[in-house]
């Protein structure tokens, strides 16, 4: 029987496949018959044979009505039982246009390189009348499906409680696409509320409203632990009233969703995964209401949970697509690359893999290409570092891995940069170590899996960088005589650095280090103009670094300030009184023909966090940050913080101070449809 809309595949009749194929898809089974309606869940299963011993693994892609096809869910293996291999559900939750879909698996044994691929159509259609409005999965999110608009114009769907106690809200302007339907996902909603939403159509600067609808949101689910906030200082923010809270758990604690709140701490939007069985580190708002999250789940490797997935959610918690740690490693081994592979149970000198996604993934280079950080381990010999102990040693790196719009490795940056030797990059030698000694062990908190630890191996890698933030910094503007490359943090030297990507065609060279001096080489490329007579001026142990204003600055920086409270290493005896051991909110400008930083703001936060953090310049002048690991007789919790922008080092003007629990990051923002840019 052949294939069509409900999916079933008999190959013998579907396939002019030759005989002695290794790999066969015996079916590709969506889980309801075509057609749907737009917004219907559709679960997708793959079944394949194959003549090796496999892992065979399954990749997913769609095609929108005359569209080309886009990946989905990468290559992930299945389960094998009774001599079939089993794709994990794909699971589709269409709210593009109406028409005929193209679905395709793609099957493929890395190990034999023998791949098939099979493509099914399926059927969508619009609702039976538009406008219309329904619920998601999601209790706190609808899907509004408007008529077709004219070519050429755009349309947004306004929408506001019915009370009208709070301001209305107005999602992304799209273009029309006719003669389709227009497609929302509405977020940003109190549960349990009364809503009034329309579309609005502006034609030629002429704005023409649709039919009101109404929707009333739903409860907040019992399975899912609700964050609490508490207001220390009660916030009035007209240009920014939402909070959007990263919430991690380092500590043991309860693992609350990622959750968005109104300044007066009012839940009005949240992401768990639907499985529950793990938290997800959100890393991005994205301005269509899309995130990017790092999400645990098992993906290539049976043993390692964390960190293995970099997925795009929709607003109603849905993926969009998804890549995992498995499948780059593939990607980038097929790329040349020398250190990105799988690890290896028994490693030597010279063995060298990527375990994890961490911390930072962004999607605002040109092109829609998406950057992201995974830690990268390399073993060295005894002694590397000043190691005491008498076997090899495991030092912790980074790689940066730039991607395509489908998601595939377009470059990729190594931190022990093989191509120029072992002796590493002129501004970051191998010989530099972590400013405060920072290792790590196996299974421990802060760290990513440690996949080269064991036998024959020193106990404790060293944590030699600890990159936790990636910026893009676009064309050149304002003193940057080159455009397109990528800053980032790293934590555990105190450092920001410039890396020559040019859209890809960099060479990955370090191209300047900021940060205090040391006594380890090299310095600093820039100095500090210390205005203010700050006894400690720069930051340190840093988070959250970006480039306001599109690249034009100023350069924001959540200073945890370690190294500044943390006497020893450095030998400068206590560099903080009584209220200078706390957290500082910075702003700086920088010259790269003076190679001076300048500060703009820092502010003592009043909390010492030892990690995370965010930093943020709002489009009204103010500042936002969180100091995110605060230990107070209630537990581990963090606070969002808006200060005015005060000179440097004065008292901060807080203008709002909100407690909840721990966080990774946290934004402030218009609405879940105006992110930071940066």
């Amino acid at each position: 029987m052949r294939l069509c809309h409900i999916g079933l595949l008999s190959l013998a009749a579907a396939w002019n496949a030759p005989a002695f194929a290794d790999v066969s898809i015996v079916s590709l089974t969506p889980s309801h018959p075509s057609p749907q309606r737009i917004g219907k869940t559709i679960v997708w299963t793959a079944t394949a044979t194959d003549s090796n011993t496999g892992p065979l693994t399954f990749q997913f892609n769609v095609a929108p009505p005359k569209g080309p096809f886009a990946m989905i869910k990468d290559f992930a293996p299945g389960t094998l039982s009774n001599g079939t291999w089993t794709s994990r559900p794909f699971v589709w939750y269409p709210t593009g246009i109406e028409g005929t879909y193209q679905i395709q698996v793609v099957v493929k044994d890395f190990a034999a390189n023998l791949f098939k691929s099979y493509t099914a159509t399926f059927k969508l259609e619009s609702p039976l009348s538009t406008p219309a409005v329904v619920a998601t999965a999601n209790p706190l999110v609808a899907l509004f499906t408007a008529p077709s608009c004219p070519a050429g114009s755009t349309m947004a769907i306004t929408f506001q409680d019915q009370a009208q106690l709070h301001p209305a809200t107005t999602t992304n302007w799209l273009p029309c696409r006719p003669p389709f339907t227009m497609s929302f996902e509405i977020g940003g909603m109190y549960p349990s509320t009364a809503y009034n939403m329309y579309a609005q159509t502006n034609t030629g600067g002429t704005i023409t409203s649709g039919p009101t609808k109404s929707f009333t949101t739903g409860p907040l689910s019992a399975k899912v632990p609700t964050a609490k906030f508490t207001m220390k200082v009660a916030g009035s923010d007209a240009a920014n009233p939402v909070v959007l809270h990263n919430l991690n758990n380092t500590g043991g604690g309860t693992n609350y969703p990622q959750t968005a709140t109104d300044l007066a701490g009012k839940i009005i939007w949240y992401y768990y995964p639907q499985d529950q069985t793990h938290a997800a580190t959100l890393t991005r708002p994205l301005a269509n209401g899309n995130f990017l999250t790092l999400q645990d789940s098992y993906a290539w490797n049976p043993s390692i949970f964390r960190g293995q997935f970099l997925r795009q959610i929709d607003m109603a918690g849905n993926i969009v697509r998804e890549t995992n740690i498995g499948v780059i490693q593939q990607e980038l081994l097929a790329k040349g690359a020398v250190d990105g592979g799988p690890c290896t149970s028994s490693p030597v000198v010279g063995s060298a893999c990527i375990g994890a996604f961490h911390h930072d993934a962004i999607q605002s280079l040109p092109n829609g290409f998406t950057a992201v950080i995974a830690d990268l381990e390399k073993i060295y010999p005894a002694g590397t570092q000043g190691d005491s102990s008498p076997d090899p040693v495991d030092i912790e790196g980074d790689m940066i891995i730039v991607l395509d719009q489908n998601w595939q490795v377009f470059w990729y940056w190594d931190s022990f940069n093989p191509t120029h030797g072992d002796a590493g990059y002129t501004k970051l030698p191998l010989s530099r170590t972590a400013i405060l000694g920072e290792t790590c062990g196996p299974s421990q908190t802060g760290c990513p899996p440690m996949l080269l630890l064991g036998s024959g191996i020193a106990p404790l890698a060293h944590d030699w960088l600890h990159a936790n933030t990636l910026y893009y910094w676009p064309a050149p503007q304002n003193g940057n005589a080159q455009g397109g490359d990528l800053i980032w943090s790293s934590r555990h030297q105190d450092s920001v650095m410039r890396i020559d990507y040019r859209d890809g065609q960099g060479t990955g060279d370090i191209l300047w280090r900021m940060g205090p001096p040391d006594n380890l080489t090299p310095v600093s490329d820039f100095t500090f103009n210390n205005i203010y007579n700050d006894p400690w001026p720069w930051f340190s142990h840093q988070h959250d670094v970006g480039i306001e204003n599109n690249g034009a600055g100023p350069m924001t920086i959540f200073d945890n300030g370690n190294t500044r409270i943390h006497s020893a290493p450095l030998g400068l005896g206590t560099n903080c009184g009584p209220h200078d051991c706390n957290d500082r909110g910075m702003a700086i400008t920088f010259s790269e023909q003076t190679w001076q930083v300048s500060p703009v703001l820092s502010v003592d936060l009043g909390y010492f966090s030892p990690g995370n953090g965010s930093a943020q310049l709002l489009n009204d002048g103010n500042y936002f940050f969180v100091p995110s690991i605060i230990f107070t007789p209630k537990g581990v919790e963090g606070f969002s913080i808006e200060v005015g922008p005060t000179p440097a080092n004065g008292a901060p003007d807080i203008i709002m101070n909100m407690q909840g629990p721990e966080h990774y990051r946290g934004w402030q923002m218009p609405n879940l449809y105006s992110p930071p840019i940066t």
